[in-house]
């Protein structure tokens, strides 16, 4: 089973406009909501792969509420845990024109020590049977930094294979964690890399995350493809082609196969061939969680999907 972990799920709102014109009223083609926050899209993109997947988190008031629902009405499999407080609405504006995504996200609710208790419990209980173990996106107001470092801990107590998606102060603090209580994957973005490490390369900050304490970096690069730094060596995995389309489901796409692919064993060239074409999928799904079936079976094909090994990681 593969966990994945929400601690500030949110009520997504998109919104589809011909295009985003500033100081301009725009009118909305499809809004749509419904539950989200990077470890939800993950569990969505699993389940819809077949593999057996839990979501968990935090949720609060009347939109955790409407969270519940949407989860229970889509078939998803969750164990949500109350916090005191209103949980987020994100709202998200793409433009149906050039497929460029506006994203506004909210701090959500400030969670007390008492709820966070509960969760951790909770949590220890369904880490120690889950193979995998997804830990995605901000944390909310009231946690500390470190919070990411205390359930990586518990995960790998339990005996799971850890995946952190995160940023900032979370991401470092995780890493300054125990060497041996450390993430076994972490997947920033481009820019969140360089925020933390300070450098330009991608490749580069990848290999020095890994020093930090990561066993594997999986940066994504979008049109550029994945730069990933593992214990065998560096790959580069590069993209089909460059699409249109919504991108800000790609990521927790990415991060959907890495899971699997660790559940299932698979080796990093056929895990990291599978992320980028089911990344590349997703961009041209309309919403954040989803992904077109048929590109993702198309891009997938080593035909279309290059993995370069560039050079042999050093060794640390």
């Amino acid at each position: 089973m593969i966990l994945t972990v929400t601690l500030n799920a949110a009520l997504d709102v998109t919104y589809f406009v011909d295009e985003v014109t500033p100081h301009a009223s725009h009118r909305v083609t499809q809004p749509v909501e419904r539950a989200g926050g990077k470890g939800i899209n993950v569990a969505r993109v699993l389940a819809a792969l077949r593999h057996p997947v839990l979501a968990t988190g935090l949720v609060g008031g009347t939109t955790g509420r409407i969270l519940r629902e949407d989860l229970r009405a889509s078939g998803l499999k969750a164990a949500l845990v109350p916090v005191r407080g209103e949980s987020r609405k994100t709202i998200t504006v793409v433009s149906e024109r050039n497929g460029d995504a506006t994203v506004f996200n909210p701090p959500g609710p400030h969670v007390d020590p008492q709820s966070w208790r509960a969760f951790t419990r909770r949590f220890a209980e369904l880490a120690a049977r889950a193979d995998v173990v997804v830990l995605a996106g901000s944390l909310p107001p009231g946690l500390p930094c470190d919070s990411y470092a205390g359930l990586l801990a518990t995960a790998r107590d339990a005996g799971a294979v850890t995946v952190l998606d995160t940023s900032g102060a979370a991401l470092l603090a995780a890493l300054l964690a125990a060497l041996d209580a450390g993430p076994d994957v972490i997947k920033p973005n481009a820019a969140e890399i360089r925020e933390v490490t300070g450098r330009s390369d991608v490749a580069d900050a990848a290999a020095e995350l890994q020093a930090r304490g990561a066993r594997t970096v999986v940066a994504s690069d979008g049109p550029q493809g994945l730069h990933a730094v593992t214990p065998e060596g560096r790959y580069r995995t590069l993209p089909p082609a460059q699409l249109r389309g919504n991108p800000t489901g790609a990521g927790d796409a990415c991060v959907a196969a890495l899971a699997a692919g660790l559940a299932t064993g698979l080796p990093w060239p056929d895990l990291l061939r599978d992320a980028v074409a089911l990344s590349a999928a997703a961009v041209s799904a309309p919403l954040a969680g989803d992904f077109r079936r048929d590109l993702y079976d198309q891009f997938r094909t080593t035909a279309t999907v290059s993995v370069e090994r560039p050079h042999a990681a050093d060794s640390h």
